[in-house]
């Protein structure tokens, strides 16, 4: 088995392990494990060539994300920042274990670790890659659900943000993909106020 393979099935294993599931199409998975196949899919839609780096970053982008949950730490923006950066550490150290594990070396363990802490964006063209994918995964699989739950200028603010870090090749495949009408206008909505 070559390193890659093994340590997708590592990555894979520890993923299949998230007690929170997600349901798509009448059937039940382990959240953060499916996630992480839709994220290597579009990283592999978005860039054909993907190197070995980007595609070992992909599968393993938000591993073991159950294990530190948002609750643990205070309310607010502040503290929500302070979790999402704590959590990119964790999803980084783990991944490097386990790539050291299955025999791969301290040069390409930092550089995915540096893609998976999302370092040089709109510069790495890898990061820039894996922030579209993040992006498109959550439109895809999760935005339906999401937007329903907040107030529409609310969720029209978290798109922008969104929309901003991706880049046009990114915003291309998001615009391809089927939302409901509310869902769509949203969009819309948001990319507007990024061509202001």
């Amino acid at each position: 088995m070559s390193k890659l393979s093994a340590a997708f099935e590592h990555f894979d294993a520890y993923n299949q392990k998230d007690p929170n599931t997600l349901v798509w199409d009448g059937s039940s998975w382990p959240q953060e494990y499916f996630l992480a196949i839709k994220l290597y899919d579009w990283v592999k839609k978005l860039n054909p060539d993907a190197d070995e780096e980007l595609l070992l970053a992909s599968r393993s982008q938000h591993i073991g994300r159950w294990e530190i949950p948002r609750n643990t730490y205070p309310e607010g923006r502040e503290a929500y920042l302070k979790w999402r950066k704590d959590l990119a550490q964790y999803h980084a150290e783990k991944a490097g274990a386990i790539m050291e594990q299955v025999g791969y070396g301290p040069e390409q363990i930092a550089r995915v670790k540096q893609i998976l802490l999302k370092q040089k964006l709109k510069v790495d063209h890898d990061v820039q890659t894996m922030e579209n994918a993040l992006c498109l995964v959550f439109l895809q699989f999760q935005y339906e659900d999401f937007y329903p739950k907040y107030e529409p200028d609310k969720v029209i603010n978290i798109l922008k943000k969104s929309l901003l870090k991706m880049d046009a090749h990114g915003h291309q495949f998001a615009l391809g993909l089927t939302y409901s009408e509310t869902g769509l206008y949203y969009i819309k909505e948001a990319l507007k106020l990024l061509n202001k």
